[in-house]
Protein backbone atom coordinates (compact mmCIF):
# COMPACT_ATOMS: atom_id res chain seq x y z
CA UNK A 1 0.00 0.00 0.00
CA UNK A 2 3.33 2.24 0.11
CA UNK A 3 3.21 2.50 -3.46
CA UNK A 4 0.95 5.55 -3.57
CA UNK A 5 2.95 7.67 -1.03
CA UNK A 6 6.46 6.78 -2.93
CA UNK A 7 4.87 8.01 -6.37
CA UNK A 8 3.52 10.66 -5.05
CA UNK A 9 6.94 11.77 -3.50
CA UNK A 10 8.66 11.21 -6.96
CA UNK A 11 5.90 13.16 -8.67
CA UNK A 12 6.43 16.18 -6.58
CA UNK A 13 10.19 16.08 -7.12
CA UNK A 14 10.00 15.37 -10.56
CA UNK A 15 7.99 18.70 -10.39
CA UNK A 16 9.72 20.65 -8.62
CA UNK A 17 13.25 20.02 -11.01
CA UNK A 18 11.32 20.70 -14.16
CA UNK A 19 9.67 23.83 -13.20
CA UNK A 20 11.68 25.74 -10.48
CA UNK A 21 15.71 25.54 -11.63
CA UNK A 22 18.35 26.31 -8.87
CA UNK A 23 20.63 29.14 -9.72
CA UNK A 24 23.40 28.68 -11.60
CA UNK A 25 26.68 30.19 -10.40
CA UNK A 26 27.56 30.75 -14.05
CA UNK A 27 30.97 32.22 -12.79
CA UNK A 28 31.71 28.93 -11.29
CA UNK A 29 30.98 27.03 -14.02
CA UNK A 30 33.19 29.21 -16.60
CA UNK A 31 36.28 29.12 -14.41
CA UNK A 32 35.38 24.83 -14.19
CA UNK A 33 34.90 24.83 -17.66
CA UNK A 34 38.23 26.61 -18.42
CA UNK A 35 40.51 24.06 -16.84
CA UNK A 36 42.93 25.06 -13.96
CA UNK A 37 46.08 25.39 -16.73
CA UNK A 38 47.41 21.84 -15.34
CA UNK A 39 47.87 19.31 -18.88
CA UNK A 40 47.41 16.18 -19.19
CA UNK A 41 50.94 15.47 -19.44
CA UNK A 42 51.47 17.18 -15.69
CA UNK A 43 48.35 14.73 -14.57
CA UNK A 44 50.62 11.60 -15.93
CA UNK A 45 53.58 13.09 -14.28
CA UNK A 46 52.12 12.91 -10.77
CA UNK A 47 51.32 9.24 -10.90
CA UNK A 48 53.71 7.99 -12.86
CA UNK A 49 55.03 5.37 -9.66
CA UNK A 50 51.67 3.78 -10.29
CA UNK A 51 51.79 2.96 -13.65
CA UNK A 52 52.84 -0.48 -14.64
CA UNK A 53 54.31 0.19 -18.02
CA UNK A 54 53.69 -2.84 -20.15
CA UNK A 55 56.04 -2.79 -22.59
CA UNK A 56 58.65 -3.02 -20.12
CA UNK A 57 57.80 -6.23 -18.49
CA UNK A 58 57.36 -7.87 -21.77
CA UNK A 59 60.79 -7.23 -23.09
CA UNK A 60 62.62 -9.65 -20.32
CA UNK A 61 60.13 -12.38 -21.46
CA UNK A 62 61.24 -12.39 -25.35
CA UNK A 63 59.15 -13.01 -28.09
CA UNK A 64 58.69 -17.01 -27.41
CA UNK A 65 56.73 -16.38 -24.33
CA UNK A 66 53.76 -16.26 -25.66
CA UNK A 67 54.25 -18.23 -28.67
CA UNK A 68 53.06 -21.77 -28.73
CA UNK A 69 55.15 -24.59 -27.96
CA UNK A 70 56.95 -26.13 -31.04
CA UNK A 71 55.80 -29.72 -32.33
Amino acid sequence: MGRGRAKAKQTKVARELKYHSPNTDLAALQRELGGSGKSDHDFDDDYKEYVDDDDEDHDEDGPGHWAPPAR
